[in-house]
């Protein structure tokens, strides 16, 4: 069955994506909580509408990410953290400490588009994580765990 998504789903595609799925999946989740609709002809012809008309706003918030992804580029964070004798981490650092970390340089970014590579973290040392700004823009930021 196909149908159109009306927001992101993980695994599964973007929002407006017109997607190919089990017929059971779409009847009995996905169209019941709202997360997509039946692929009509005329679903599609307001699909196409909607899209032609977005295609401005979303060009020029894609450009916005890319200014901010430009202006990250280079910027390395440092965290503190309440350790032992041997390095260990009390707890875990995640993505909620490196937003408040960014937003100290300046950067307002929401922690659930923020990705951590090695979570959770629970040593001291460098790491990586991936700042999702936009759907096709999206930057790595290293930083490093200090003890505190």
């Amino acid at each position: 069955m196909e149908i159109i998504l009306k927001q992101d789903i993980p695994n599964l595609g973007g929002k407006d994506d017109i997607i190919q799925v089990k017929d059971g999946f779409a009847r009995n989740y996905l169209i019941p909580k709202g997360y997509a609709i039946a692929a009509t002809a005329s679903a599609r012809k307001i699909l196409a509408e909607n899209i032609r008309q977005r295609a401005h706003k979303e060009e020029k918030i894609m450009e916005e990410a890319r200014g901010v992804a430009q202006k990250m580029e280079g910027i390395s964070l440092t965290i503190g953290a309440k350790t032992s004798s041997k390095g260990k981490v009390f707890g875990s650092v995640n993505n909620i400490q490196i937003a408040e970390a960014l937003k100290e340089k300046g950067f307002d970014i929401d922690r659930k588009s923020i990705l951590i590579k090695d979570e959770p973290i629970r040593e001291v040392g460098k790491y990586v994580a991936t700042v999702k700004l936009h759907r096709e823009v999206s930057v790595d930021i290293e930083f490093e765990v200090v003890s505190e």
